[in-house]
């Protein structure tokens, strides 16, 4: 065998173990096609939790504002609630988490018709919920409730369901001295990101293997900072979830909305039309904040049926939603949230068809009837209108799809089949059964799948 055939087999079991594809350049990190499972999902759970679920006032910012923006209801919140010279840090070892329960959790994960999860592991306070190596005494294990909470969730997430797992992790913190020294130097040091960031997210990856990896915090540094393009080679070509992975755009100063995998663009995204690109509504029930409120109003919860609407419009244009809860400081979800869960899981039963698995249709809403968005199923030929709203006259006219007398058929999810009748200039008429409240398939938003149409 000569020395240049060598050579070249030599190359191939290198590049073929390895798995080496992409180049930690944005060109070819980009070209990463993002893995299936991810568009067919749909919706997701967020959970905020940390060391700002103490204090449960205001945000999950609640350092920030206090310590460095110092606004006053910040400020006069602790000067009324804790002594003269208590610490932000002083709040960890009331982070208890003595109710908290993975496994109730999951099931109530479950329970929503999410398909996967994104927990908290690190928040711009630094806090770590799993015992990090380089988080000493300020993580969970060291302080507070003494456990690996990460661990907790992973496994029963893994043990008692078929979600799949993400992982929330902020880039930098606020106020650590590391980060703060890199940011005095204009970036031209990389102390904190070798020392602390990159040795965590490989961390969390090598232990937990995420199937998604949500990245946030970039603190106005530019990706070359984090080596954000570096990290990513390594996850999509040599890591143990490098075929299964998905990440966002939060990866450095100006990589958000045109780098990564999906695109998040800015929390509570909602073009409302179609992109060509992958991207991903993240919002939070409560619309003020992602950590839990103890002085929330319940007028700052959205309620399910904004909160359908929102999954609803999200999937027609192409996104996936990213639901967020805050649990308490000793672990519990809070009845508020629960229910919003629950209920979102009740409609899915009814109406994931027209959801999970779908692609966005050539219309995305109706130009003659408001309140109509439009999901489709290539591999059924279905295509679904959902009512935001149930006709108050008998009927409902869907003017964008093409229809046939004789061939296409409709029905309304949860309910049977339903005649209908073709309209002028296009589209048709929909003639809606009369059904008392306690017959109708579901109470927030009604689906009807048309096939034989186009």
């Amino acid at each position: 065998m000569g020395s240049l055939t060598i050579y070249i087999v030599f190359l191939v079991l290198l590049f073929g173990i390895s798995g080496a594809k992409y180049e930690p350049n944005w060109e070819s990190i980009d070209s990463r096609p993002l893995p299936d499972w991810y568009d067919q999902a749909k919706f997701g759970i967020f959970i905020h939790w940390g060391v700002f679920s103490v204090p449960s006032f205001g945000s999950e910012w609640f350092w920030w504002y206090w310590q460095k923006q110092k606004l006053q209801s910040y400020v006069e919140f602790m000067q009324k609630n804790y002594p003269p010279n208590f610490k932000y840090q002083d709040f960890a070892p009331y982070f208890t988490a003595e109710f908290f329960d993975a496994k109730e959790w999951t099931d109530l994960f479950v329970s929503s018709g999410a398909k996967y999860i994104v927990l908290t592991t690190k928040h711009h306070e630094g806090f770590t919920l799993w015992g990090s190596k380089n988080s000493w005494n300020w993580n969970a294990v060291d302080v507070g409730p003494k456990r690996d909470l990460v661990d907790e969730v992973v496994n029963s997430i893994r043990a008692d369901s078929d979600l799949r797992l993400g992982l929330y992790h902020s880039l930098f913190e606020w106020f650590n001295p590391l980060f703060q020294l890199d940011a005095a130097n204009v970036y031209t040091t990389n102390f904190f990101p070798t020392t602390k960031t990159l040795p965590e997210l490989y961390e969390l990856i090598m232990k937990y293997k995420p199937e998604v990896l949500w990245s946030d915090g970039d603190g106005d540094a530019p990706d070359q900072y984090w080596n954000s393009t570096g990290f990513l080679a390594w996850l999509y070509n040599d890591s143990p979830v490098r075929d299964t992975v998905v990440t966002n755009d939060r990866w450095g100063y100006g990589s958000i909305c045109t780098h990564g995998g999906y695109y998040t663009c800015t929390d509570r995204y909602q073009p409302g039309h179609l992109l060509k690109h992958k991207w991903e509504n993240c919002m939070t029930i409560d619309k003020k904040s992602w950590g839990y409120r103890r002085n929330a109003p319940l007028s700052d919860y959205l309620t399910i049926e904004q909160l359908v609407a929102t999954l609803v419009e999200t999937v027609s244009c192409g996104g996936n939603l990213l639901m967020n809860v805050g649990p308490t400081h000793d672990g519990r979800i809070v009845p508020i949230f629960e229910e919003r869960l629950r209920q979102m899981g009740q409609w899915l039963k009814v109406n994931g068809d027209a959801i999970y698995n779908t692609t966005a249709w050539r219309s995305q809403n109706d130009s003659l009837t408001p309140n109509i968005w439009y999901t489709f199923k290539p591999q059924e030929k279905s295509i679904f209108a959902v009512l935001l709203e149930w006709p108050t006259k008998g009927s409902v006219i869907l003017s964008e799809p093409v229809v046939t007398q004789g061939q296409t058929q409709v029905s309304l999810l949860g309910h049977g089949s339903l005649q209908w009748q073709p309209v002028k200039p296009s589209g048709l008429q929909v003639i809606l059964p009369q059904l008392s409240f306690s017959q109708m398939p579901c109470q927030w938003a009604w689906t009807l799948r048309l096939m034989g149409a186009s």
